[in-house]
């Protein structure tokens, strides 16, 4: 390409040790990052204001081509701690659930979960903007994904952990967002970039060290938590999902 790669990152702190190794590599002088949410940067992928980004898989079937560009991903293989569907009651008592706007991947999860693993078809509501957690009350509960779910960990009563949740259903690894291009892009390029990702996970002690956050341990999360490497238990949940998508008949209107 004769200019820079449009990189779409989110503005978590799972993503922070996969930016340090971009950010300390050489492959960081190709590309121009775009910062934003997950379901916003996931349009732009559509829309092509982006080449590439670490976006909700629940994208894939809306892009008219896909190339999964890095060996490592947001994923997790069992409790995941930032995609959780907080309750006030147990979960057979759940009447509506507040759904988080930000990734309509992991709201797709927690749709599949309920019905299939869970057994229970509360309402759902799309939350609208930031306020919508202080309803998480009686028996609505609330899906909150990321940071604000660590915030929420100390509030609800009841954690009901989709990770965790997916793996007692399926037996499988779940990915909430892989780096995926809208084009096919230089061979070079995906080399450099994969080892950048590949840096950045040996210097996860140095990106705790750098980010003060009281909330959790960042090294439990980053180290047990959150699991990066795309491997072969990964890319089996990730076509089991993309396969349950298919039974659901999914939005006209891009939101995920």
């Amino acid at each position: 390409m004769q200019r820079k790669i449009r990189l779409g990152v989110i503005n978590y702190l799972n993503v922070k040790p996969l930016l340090y190794g971009i950010q300390h590599s050489p492959v960081i002088n190709d590309i121009e990052i775009v910062e934003t949410y997950p379901a916003r940067l996931a349009q732009m992928l559509v829309e092509d204001e982006v080449d590439a980004g670490i976006v909700p898989v629940a994208i894939i079937p809306y892009l008219k081509e896909h190339h999964i560009v890095s060996d490592y991903c947001i994923g997790c293989d069992g409790p995941v701690a930032t995609v959780c569907l907080f309750s006030e009651v147990p979960i057979e008592r759940i009447q509506k659930v507040l759904l988080d706007y930000h990734s309509r991947t992991s709201v797709m999860l927690a749709k599949i979960l309920l019905k299939r693993y869970w057994k229970i078809e509360p309402e759902f509501e799309d939350a609208k903007g930031e306020e919508y957690r202080h309803r998480i009350t009686g028996t609505t509960a609330g899906l909150v994904i990321g940071d604000r779910a660590f915030e929420q960990r100390r509030q609800s009563t009841y954690i009901y952990d989709l990770g965790e949740a997916w793996k007692d259903y399926t037996g499988l690894g779940f990915v909430f967002a892989a780096w995926i291009a809208n084009k096919a892009l230089p061979e070079t390029f995906v080399t450099a970039f994969n080892n950048a990702n590949a840096l950045g996970l040996q210097h996860i002690d140095e990106v705790v060290a750098q980010t003060a956050y009281k909330l959790f341990d960042l090294n439990q999360y980053y180290k047990h938590n959150i699991n990066y490497v795309m491997d072969e238990r990964k890319k089996a949940g990730l076509e089991e999902f993309l396969f349950q998508l298919k039974q659901i008949r999914l939005p006209q209107i891009l939101n995920v």
